[in-house]
């Protein structure tokens, strides 16, 4: 699975990085960071990933099968 992220629509809000800590992050900007940029995400954090996905309020995250 591949996550396709729109940077200029995030609000910062974090929930992404609280669900699945291992892909995201937010630096000390509030500015969203995803650890798996242009790649798949490793099986063992799939969940967690799908998880994030669902949780953001501004669907600025779309998970790719």
């Amino acid at each position: 699975m591949r996550i396709s992220v729109d940077y200029d629509r995030c609000e910062g809000h974090g929930l992404c990085a609280e669900r699945a800590p291992d892909v995201f992050s937010l630096d000390d900007d509030a500015e969203l960071r995803y650890h798996f940029e242009g790649a798949e995400v490793p099986g063992e954090h799939a969940s967690a990933a799908r998880a994030a996905v669902n949780s953001c309020p501004v669907a600025v995250l779309r998970a790719i099968p």
